[in-house]
């Protein structure tokens, strides 16, 4: 694979991905060249009789062949998963022409990225619902405590009497969850109430007014109208009971009501089953409080990476309903996949005609660059493409102090990258991804270690380290130990290679992480150069693991900075590029 050459100028600054207009093979061969002989037809003197009906003879075996090769060989028009990459626990909505999607970001701040959408194949964020979460020096990454693995989950977004309302919980104490509102998805979002912990609740509006919470493995509570919390002697129940087949893992809820129905899909496995499949599961019924029947309605294998399952239902204002579903995909997260929902004696059928995961392999995979890119830090705000790990320091970063750049500056002294605060995380693609960070480190002191990861409870970490006065490279797997508080208490490290740099007073270099996450892979390898040209390749190759017990997401690029021996020092990144393949 050929990688593009990172220019020294900031105008240079751009998305790496495969080109918007690929053609598809020979499917584009055909219909460029039908369309050709169409248009000489269509400059045929129409008194010309014979040329004439031989034109519509044309025009209609060409459209016949158009639709064969557009709908026979391609029925779905696009490839799945929809966004190759860590977005797990969606929630959409539909409101005034679009989709608005919310997701999982747990210890990234800030958090819960609101999405935006008018086919629900093309996503770009356009918010954040909060910009840091206050429960606690955890939440800070001190007193050896951290929200890795925890933080916000599986939120859940309505629109309602022209406002948005995005509830979650954050796993942990004090044990509350959120609610924030906001009269447009863009923001500025306020925070609404602080209502008890639910776990992967589903907030839902109902046409008398009433508002509830399904939550937990099926149960359901009514709300406060400010939504502050359970109504005192409001409805609060176990809706159904398990069936022999559901003793294993059911939750996720996603609730929507069509035609006096209610409809409430969980994901449902079971390990100890051999064989059984992640599946999304339907419990429905003409009355909220029951009784409900269970139906199953998407139970599919999707490529060598098993079922697929959580996720939701929308419907626009056309009763037009599509599925969202997601697929665990190891080390590059939970990927969202686009299906029809087909109404089949009213239950929701996920998937094509025979249940399967639609897709296109003609077709490239989705551009993310509405989520994901590069940055030359040349905006006054940072762009919605990044993460704080955990919540940032503010005097710790700046785009301001050097116009141009991102400055990282040391506030702290920590041991490792995993407790180091304002580390600044963005989602690594798939398949293939790289990041290529052009940063100045003539502003560290001995002690500092900066660099550019694929970070996450195990990954690749390429650094550059300053120790008497003298620089050198670093790539290295590392792998966190945590302990039974969520501290970071050791990282264990295998350092593949290390390169004294000689250049002295090291300015600029560039670091390059490239990420592999096809089936059997979820391999991270590292390059470096001291110009932007000439790249030199780095021996190993790093694990990138997705971590139920720890991390629990999909692996971000990191870039980070942190003291082991004294504060204040600094570094200066030039510019972030971002490539991705689509095939």
């Amino acid at each position: 694979m050929v990688m593009p050459v990172v220019s020294r100028k900031k105008s240079a600054v751009r998305l790496f991905a495969l080109s918007n207009s690929c053609m598809r093979g020979t499917h584009f061969h055909f219909v460029s060249n039908s369309i050709g002989i169409v248009s000489k037809l269509f400059s045929v003197p129409t008194e010309n009789t014979y040329l004439c009906a031989m034109k519509n003879s044309v025009l209609t075996f060409v459209f016949a062949m158009m639709a064969l090769v557009g709908w026979a060989e391609s029925p779905a028009g696009y490839r799945n998963p929809i966004i190759h990459a860590d977005v797990p626990d969606m929630s959409v909505c539909w409101a005034d022409g679009y989709y608005y999607m919310v997701s999982t970001t747990m210890h990234l701040m800030p958090g819960c990225p609101v999405m935006r959408s008018a086919d629900m194949q093309q996503w770009e964020t356009v918010s954040y619902v909060f910009d840091r979460i206050d429960d606690g020096p955890r939440y800070d990454l001190l007193d050896n405590q951290s929200v890795y693995g925890r933080g916000q989950w599986a939120s859940s977004i309505r629109y309602y009497n022209n406002r948005f309302y995005v509830w979650f919980t954050a796993n942990g104490a004090p044990g509350k969850g959120f609610v924030f509102s906001a009269e447009k998805a863009e923001g500025p979002w306020t925070l609404v109430s602080r209502p008890p912990h639910m776990h992967d609740g589903s907030l839902f509006f109902d046409e008398d007014g009433r508002v509830y919470m399904f939550y937990g493995t099926g149960h359901l509570t009514e709300l406060n109208p400010d939504l502050s919390g359970p109504k005192e002697g409001g409805i609060d129940q176990q809706i159904f009971v398990r069936d022999a087949d559901e003793q294993g893992l059911l939750e996720g809820s996603s609730v929507v009501k069509r035609n006096g129905k209610y409809y409430l899909l969980m994901i449902s496995m079971d390990w100890s089953i051999p064989g059984r499949l992640r599946r999304e599961v339907c419990y429905r019924a003409d009355r909220i409080t029951g009784p409900y029947t269970k139906k199953v309605i998407l139970e599919t294998p999707f490529e060598e990476f098993g079922g697929v399952g959580q996720g939701c239902i929308v419907g626009n204002d056309k009763d037009e309903w599509k599925a969202i579903i997601f697929q665990d995909r190891g080390g590059i997260g939970r990927v969202p996949c686009l299906m029809p929902c087909r109404w089949i004696d009213d239950w929701p059928m996920l998937g094509d005609e025979n249940g399967r995961i639609p897709n296109d392999e003609h077709e490239p995979y989705s551009d993310l660059s509405g989520i994901n890119g590069s940055d030359g830090f040349e905006s006054p705000d940072l762009s919605l493409y990044w993460q704080w790990n955990h919540n940032p320091i503010p005097n710790g970063w700046s785009l301001s102090e050097r116009p141009g750049f991102l400055r990282l500056r040391t506030s702290r002294l920590v041991p490792n990258l995993y407790v180091a605060p304002n580390t600044l995380t963005q989602r690594m693609l798939g398949p293939e991804s790289t990041g290529t960070a052009c940063v100045d480190v003539s502003g560290m002191k001995d002690g500092d270690v900066a660099g550019l990861s694929a970070f996450n409870s195990i990954g690749g970490v390429l650094s550059v380290e300053r120790k008497d006065g003298k620089y050198k490279l670093v790539w290295s797997e590392q792998d966190a130990v945590f302990n039974a508080k969520n501290g970071v208490d050791d990282v264990k490290v295998q350092v593949f290679e290390e390169k004294p740099l000689s250049e002295f007073p090291l300015h600029r270099i560039w670091l390059r992480v490239s990420g592999d996450f096809r089936h059997g892979r979820d391999k991270a390898s590292a390059a470096y150069s001291l110009d932007g040209v000439h790249w030199n390749p780095l021996q190993g190759e790093a694990r990138m693991v997705f971590d139920y017990r720890r991390f629990f997401m999909g692996t971000k690029f990191a870039l980070f900075n942190y003291a082991t021996t004294t504060t204040g020092g600094y570094v200066d990144f030039d510019s972030f590029e971002l490539w991705h393949s689509r095939n």
